[in-house]
């Protein structure tokens, strides 16, 4: 259709022509004396634009002659350029395919055809296409292959030498991003040597943005853990689940992990308090949670009814005949009461004999009523409960136990040879 358009055009200037030259009678005349020149005024068109013509020709083409050193000068900057960047894509290439010294080597390449073209570009007027904040970028990653490459050789001196070098170029505006990400990869090579000091110094020194960003918070959170930091890393765990950088099962583990880690670390049941009270609301909620601050408290000598106002909120959940709760969270919560049945009153009675009702063939709970029946002086109960979970208990430490009460309950009717019965099952378990 275009092409169509261009031919009517065509014709119609070639109709307007010879409707205006063809009946043209005008002529010019030239004097020059002695001499005079008469010609046709479309005769003096014709010469006028073949002049004009002639003239262009010769322009265009003492240009192009006086052009040429410059289109030398820029070919050659052109083939150093994709030189450059072909070493780079190169370098890139062999360290995905784990051949290290041939990344190292050219990415090397790539720096020292970058700084070619710089003093090319410093000295020569004739490279407008190229873009120093594009190369300087192009340096900045070179150096960064070229450290990870080192990395992985295990060449801590040209891996800091590369990574200076990538922060002192990274000083441009442009090159903002890539000189996080630059910290980022020496936080993780901190990390890889056992070092969380300086990864955490890395992380401090990324803008607010930045350190917010996902993968800068998981690198946090795994120098904190190496680093003992607990806290912390507590505090990054949450923010990293509030992100969604795990599952709910993954994040939740992370998070229990954590806090049952900090809990573990209190030396004081003051120290203690602050920490369960610094814990979010979710968090103490948890049934591992809750029976191990308890646990915890009960071993630093700090307050029973303390302890036991924790453990009611899990009292429910864990002893109800189809509870999630595993035997090992039940047997450790009973451990906990156990510590503190001498001062227990009449409410926690009340729940112990409802859940050993609940669960008549649950032995740890039958061991845990009897204990309890044996501290407020209930012998013949505590001779009953105790003398039937003795039979099922599985865990050691209650098995033992439930041998030495008895014992004790033996001593009590002064049977001599069941006690000495009971304390020799004792020691047997």
């Amino acid at each position: 259709m275009r092409s169509a358009l261009w031919l009517l055009a065509l014709f119609g200037i070639a109709v307007a022509v010879a409707l205006v030259a063809g009946n043209n009678q005008a002529v010019v005349t030239l004097f020059w004396p002695p001499h005079r020149v008469d010609i046709s005024f479309n005769l003096l068109v014709l010469l006028l634009a073949g002049l004009f013509t002639l003239l262009y020709v010769a322009l265009r083409a003492a240009s192009a002659a006086f052009s040429l050193p410059g289109e030398a000068r820029r070919w050659r900057a052109q083939q150093r350029e994709r030189a450059m960047y072909a070493a780079f894509m190169d370098a890139l290439s062999h360290l995905m395919a784990g051949r290290f010294i041939r990344a190292a080597k050219l990415a090397q390449n790539a720096i020292i055809q970058e700084k070619s073209l710089s003093q090319l570009a410093q000295t020569s007027s004739d490279m407008g296409g190229y873009s120093a904040a594009r190369a300087n970028q192009l340096r900045l990653l070179a150096h960064l292959l070229a450290a990870e490459s080192a990395q992985a050789l295990q060449n801590k001196g040209l891996r800091e030498e590369h990574l200076r070098q990538a922060l002192e170029n990274s000083n441009h505006r442009s090159a903002q991003e890539t000189r996080e990400g630059v910290q980022l990869r020496a936080a993780r090579w901190a990390i890889e040597d056992r070092d969380p000091a300086v990864a955490l110094e890395l992380l401090n020194q990324l803008p607010q943005g930045a350190a917010r960003r996902t993968l800068a918070l998981r690198t946090k959170l795994r120098a904190t853990r190496l680093a003992r930091q607990t806290a912390p890393a507590l505090d990054t765990a949450r923010l990293l689940a509030k992100h969604r950088a795990f599952s709910p099962a993954a994040a939740q583990s992370i998070v229990r992990g954590l806090a049952l880690e900090l809990l573990g670390g209190a030396h004081d049941p003051t120290q203690l308090q602050a920490v369960w009270q610094s814990l979010d609301a979710s968090e103490r909620a948890m049934p591992e949670l809750v029976i191990h601050a308890a646990s915890r408290l009960m071993a630093l000598h700090g307050d029973a009814h303390l302890a036991r106002s924790w453990l009611l909120q899990v009292w429910e959940p864990v002893m109800q005949p189809r509870s999630e709760a595993t035997d090992s969270q039940r047997i450790k919560l009973i451990q906990v009461l156990e510590q503190g049945l001498d001062s227990i009153d009449a409410a926690w009675l009340a729940r112990i004999e409802i859940a050993q009702q609940q669960r008549p063939r649950d032995a740890n709970v039958q061991y845990l009523a009897g204990m309890a029946c044996l501290k407020r002086q209930l012998w013949g109960k505590a001779q009953q409960l105790l003398s039937q979970a003795v039979m099922a208990l599985q865990d050691a430490s209650l098995h033992r136990n439930a041998w030495r009460a008895l014992a004790l309950l033996a001593e009590q009717r002064e049977d001599a040879v069941a006690a000495a019965q009971a304390y020799k099952r004792a020691a047997e378990v």
